[in-house]
């Protein structure tokens, strides 16, 4: 069931349905509680599931400011506590997976078992040809500003973006400085602060966060274990959803 709440002036759109213990599901960048509605769907028998739009996405406000996962992270402590949520479960996807850590390492008492699904959040590595492009777009940027390209005006800042930019950074639109400001936190830190018995799936052909980044975490959370979804990609929950229910189910429910 669809509701809405404020939090500090914010409107925050969530969905939810069931009963039991709570059950977070946290979406991805562009993303939405939309995202998850498969696997939603499928905990609802056993669970009270919740799922929100994050400020920015879906039917929710935007942040006020250029927010950072701390902020994000903020939100759904309050979002909780005014349901009147202590503690719950949480699955999250890619930079849903950015908050939930963020979450379970400040407040290891609000988060119960923990799923994390082709998860942002670890310093990734770069080739060479990255950084080249980084460092060319900065250039490019300052001398726009300098008014060397010739009069500043949005369709030559647009340009641009659409030459050096990643799809989801042209498609950010008043999302982007956060989406810079997001993706330039590396949590790596933060993973051997994380309490939670923590479930780790990943897609074997993940190019947005491979699975490399999947075998640091487990690495570097105490309690972790890592299933790599064969032929699955970045949305790997999607790609092999029956088999990624099945292995989730029983993380939550054991023989259930």
């Amino acid at each position: 069931m669809r509701h809405r709440i404020d939090i500090d002036g914010i409107t925050v759109a969530y969905d939810e349905d069931g009963a039991g213990e709570p059950l977070l599901f946290l979406h991805g960048w562009g993303g939405s509680a939309q995202s998850f509605l498969p696997v939603y769907q499928a905990f609802q028998p056993w669970f009270r599931v919740l799922a929100i739009d994050f400020p920015g996405f879906g039917e929710s406000s935007l942040p006020p400011e250029t927010w950072g996962v701390g902020e994000y992270a903020a939100l759904v402590r309050q979002f909780l506590r005014r349901l009147g949520i202590e503690r719950t479960h949480i699955i999250a996807h890619s930079f849903g997976g950015r908050v939930a850590i963020w979450l379970a390492a400040h407040d290891p008492d609000m988060v119960g078992k923990l799923t994390l699904v082709d998860a942002a959040g670890v310093k990734p590595q770069r080739p060479l040809s990255y950084y080249c492009k980084v460092y060319a777009f900065k250039c490019c940027k300052t001398l726009y500003r300098w008014g060397l390209f010739g009069p500043r005006n949005e369709e030559r800042l647009e340009r641009l973006y659409r030459r050096f930019g990643s799809k989801d950074f042209q498609e950010a639109g008043p999302m982007r400085r956060v989406m810079v400001r997001v993706v330039n936190q590396y949590l790596d830190d933060l993973l051997p602060r994380i309490q939670s018995p923590t479930l780790l799936i990943w897609g074997e052909h993940d190019t947005a966060t491979p699975v490399r980044d999947g075998r640091v975490m487990e690495r570097l959370i105490p309690d972790a274990g890592l299933v790599v979804l064969p032929g699955a990609g970045h949305f790997s929950y999607l790609d092999q959803l029956a088999t990624f229910n099945r292995i989730v189910k029983h993380f939550y429910l054991g023989g259930t």
